[in-house]
């Protein structure tokens, strides 16, 4: 999986060179430069993902780091791998050479945004070729402050965490990491590009090397100057062009006229916006090491880097995708979410088998015919009975699987109890957190909303937003949600979803301050709330299930209807606030038994200005992973009364 700075050149040469044709018939050198930057191509191609798409200003351009994993040690014997994660890419090392203290050198560069993410995190997985490996241990490292920091070695030894609690540790990886100056990434260009035409690999190029490489920047005007592009890179007059002289060649002409038109590796056109995106575009582009071994790209999760080979195979086979968007939540085998904290998309725990059966129920119009034709009654008779289990002292036994299922979406250090306080898996599954696990966000600003739940959450401005981006039913309306407490003013207004899975913490809190108005509890089915069923265009999911509706009266929101609604294997919504009752926003409301589910709060219109990230996730169809007291957005007449 890795690549030497110069591996995809040497090993055409050595193919070439061991051929058993005669002199004449070999390949012209202009055929061999474009065989080579076809190879280029094509491992760009196979391991990037959208790398350097998106136009970067000055302003939010903090660098190309270069991140190298040196060594690592672990706390057992078989091999592994690790996976580096910043924002919507991840990238594989190969797998360890060594069952003790393996030396990888295995490195990537990577694209820093001032805004952007900065916590890469690093995993490690245990191999097994024939199935998805297991995740063992992980550690995150914050870029900035990593590259900050006071110190005169550019590595450190980070220990590495076990998935499901932070105070365990299962071994440690050394980690370097730089940044280029921009003067050495000119140089470093240079020389990745100099040696795909140095035939004789003597360092320089000579005039005819020189005209190849020229030719293959696709620039018409500098090849029909290349003589006195050759004299003017030619500094010392002796005959030859070095890495030094061919760098000030390009950084001069950039000023002038570029003299790359076209990437030679990836074919893109460039000059389009300046100088500082075609040299980001250039240097992701060419990343071809320094002799060490270059990370696998074009991954979106960690968790899809993981798979084996047998269930890529089997992935193809089903015509599955890994992609963001709507079709990763009804289709795709995955549903991906973006975790606000780290800025990186994570992939939900679900089993295979469970998102065959729903996309063979919900995405069909025979699958729903047959949940009309009884299964209604089924799911509820199956939720109710499986409820009843949960509350047995038989079913203390399902929470280690469950645990290890979920090992990394779960944090046991944020719960409230030890795992010995809990005498049967609804107790545990109802968890109380620590105090102090979920902090609000601004508690003395009624102003701000927060977030209701631990989940995955979609926001939009309008309902007519949430069915173009989101919910597909074709009934769905906010008089069907809301029923008799459907008002104008809730017609018109803002949709916020609040998806919890299976492994979330599942007691809900309320976003703001205020009164409990009125609660009215609306009968129905017992679908589930996965994004497979909410996508689908046969069922109408939030209009149709068993659901609760509070209306909560607030000075700076005016009114906001708060939405539980029951899901498939949810027995109860239990509620611990009254009509009535004044609360504070991050207060407890209540809690979901066994199962997922899900919260909508509805604003009114012109209520609420929600944050900028939550509305453009949801814009691509892409739920957000957030937790309790994260803000959700601000009042609108404070944000007017302020101007």
């Amino acid at each position: 999986m890795g690549h030497g700075s110069s591996k995809s050149t040497t090993s055409l040469a050595k193919s070439l060179s061991e051929t058993n044709i005669d002199e004449d018939s070999k390949p012209s050198r202009r055929t061999r430069i474009r065989q080579k930057f076809h190879n280029l191509r094509h491992y760009r191609s196979s391991n990037s993902h959208s790398s350097c798409s998106k136009l970067i200003t000055a302003d939010d351009f903090a660098g190309i780091a270069l991140i190298e994993l040196i060594s690592a040690e672990m706390k057992f014997k078989d091999k592994w791998f690790a996976c580096v994660s910043l924002g919507e890419r991840t990238f594989r090392t190969a797998a360890s050479d060594h069952t003790d203290k393996p030396v990888w050198k295995s490195e990537k560069k990577l694209l820093l945004e001032t805004s952007g993410p900065h916590i890469a995190r690093i995993s490690v997985f245990e191999t097994n070729k024939l199935s998805k490996s297991n995740l063992i241990g992980y550690c995150e490292l914050d870029l900035f402050e990593f590259l900050a920091r006071d110190s005169t070695s550019e590595s450190e030894t980070l220990d590495l965490l076990d998935p499901s609690s932070s105070n365990i540790i299962v071994g440690s990886v050394v980690v370097s990491c730089t940044v280029e100056d921009p003067i050495d990434t000119e140089k470093s260009f240079a020389k990745r590009i100099l040696s795909i035409v140095d035939y004789n690999q003597d360092g320089t190029l000579s005039f005819s090397e020189f005209v190849d490489l020229i030719n293959a920047f696709g620039n018409k005007t500098a090849a029909r100057e290349k003589e006195d592009l050759f004299k003017a890179a030619d500094k010392n007059e002796d005959g030859a062009v070095s890495i030094d002289e061919l760098a000030d060649l390009l950084a001069t002409q950039q000023e002038k006229e570029p003299l790359i038109s076209n990437c030679p590796v990836c074919g893109d056109t460039l000059g389009k916006s300046d100088k500082l995106n075609d040299m980001i575009h250039l240097t992701l582009c060419f990343d071809e090491g320094t002799g060490n071994q270059i990370m696998t790209g074009g991954f979106l999760t960690e968790k899809q880097a993981s798979y084996g080979w047998l269930f890529k195979m089997s992935e193809w086979a089903h015509v599955s995708s890994y992609d963001v968007g709507l079709n990763s939540g009804s289709s795709a085998s995955s549903i991906l979410v973006f975790d606000r904290t780290s800025k990186r998309l994570v992939e939900e725990a679900i089993d295979g088998k469970i998102i065959l059966s729903m996309r063979a129920i919900y995405q069909s119009k025979i699958g729903l015919g047959l949940i009309d034709k009884g299964a209604k009654d089924l799911l509820k008779n199956l939720s109710e009975k499986q409820g009843r289990r949960m509350n047995t002292a038989d079913s203390v036994k399902d929470i280690p699987q469950f645990i290890k299922f979920f090992q990394d979406q779960l944090k046991m250090d944020d719960v409230k109890y030890p795992l010995e306080h809990f005498k049967t898996f609804n107790e545990f599954f109802i968890r109380e957190l620590k105090p102090d696990a979920r902090p609000v966000a601004f508690p003395e600003r009624d102003d701000v909303a927060v977030c209701a739940a631990d989940c995955r959450l979609m926001a939009f401005e309008s309902v007519e937003d949430s069915t173009r981006f989101w919910i597909k039913g074709r009934k769905f309306s906010i008089e069907g949600l809301l029923g008799t407490e459907a008002t104008t003013s809730f017609i018109n207004g803002s949709l916020v979803i609040f998806r919890l899975a299976p492994q979330d913490y599942h007691r809900f809190h309320f976003p703001v301050t205020g009164r409990v108005e009125s609660s009215v509890h609306i009968p129905g089915c017992l679908y589930t709330v996965n994004p497979i069923a909410v996508n689908s265009k046969y069922c109408n999911v939030f209009t149709e299930n068993k659901r609760v509706v509070c209306i909560i009266s607030t000075e700076e929101f005016g009114k906001v209807a708060f939405v539980a609604i029951g899901a498939t294997m949810v027995g109860s919504i239990t509620f611990s606030k009254e009509e009535g009752d004044f609360v504070k926003k991050g207060d407890e409301f209540g809690y979901f038994s066994f199962g997922g589910s899900t919260v909508i709060c509805v604003f009114e219109k012109d209520a609420i200005k929600i944050d900028d990230d939550l509305i453009t996730n949801s814009a691509r169809s892409l739920e957000t992973l957030v937790t309790v007291g994260m803000t959700l957005g601000v009042a609108r007449n404070k944000m007017e009364s302020a101007c």
